[in-house]
């Protein structure tokens, strides 16, 4: 396997402070705006945005939760054993503009599934997608990302890997690729 470090540190926290003040520029005080962070490692992102957010905006109330995609899928039947994740959104979506957030964008079903399930907690007035690293040029289904901390043009075999302070004790983002000999 070959690494690549593509973000770490210092320049890990940038980029995280440059989406929040890309968000702030679009949701002003975000009194009408909720972040809704994806299962399973989507929740670390939008858990880090609102805590900086917090910082930024002087202790404002940002509205933040997580969202379980397991059960829409469109290949949670194929998969022998699911691990379904918690849901925590004690709040009104109904009308706000929504931001969810994903670690990386890559085919675009991860997305495509959150949307879905995001319909069983009402309608917002506007839906964004902010993702830490879009794989550009992998999409199997139309979906852009709004707020894109890093792209990365990668192909098929690779893998971007986010480990999180939280979790892997350190923030870093790498690309794998396998080492054919």
């Amino acid at each position: 396997m070959l690494n690549l470090t593509l973000l770490d540190g210092q320049k890990f926290q940038v980029t995280i402070q440059r989406l929040c003040r890309q968000l702030i520029e679009n949701h002003n005080d975000f009194s009408e705006t909720v972040l809704i962070g994806i299962q399973p490692r989507g929740i670390y992102l939008a858990r880090r945005v609102a805590e900086e957010l917090r910082k930024i905006l002087s202790g404002k109330a940002i509205l933040q939760g997580d969202l379980d995609i397991t059960f829409y899928r469109d290949d949670f039947r194929r998969r022998d054993q699911l691990m379904p994740n918690q849901t925590k959104i004690d709040f009104i979506i109904e009308g706000k503009q929504v931001v969810m957030m994903d670690d990386v964008l890559w085919t675009g079903r991860t997305i495509r599934a959150a949307m879905d399930a995001l319909q069983a907690f009402g309608r917002p007035a506007k839906v964004e997608l902010l993702t830490l690293v879009d794989r550009r040029y992998s999409r199997h289904i139309p979906v852009a990302a709004d707020y894109v901390g890093i792209e990365v043009d990668s192909i098929a075999s690779q893998k971007v890997v986010v480990s999180w302070k939280e979790t892997d004790g350190e923030d870093k983002i790498v690309l794998l690729s396998e080492v054919k000999e």
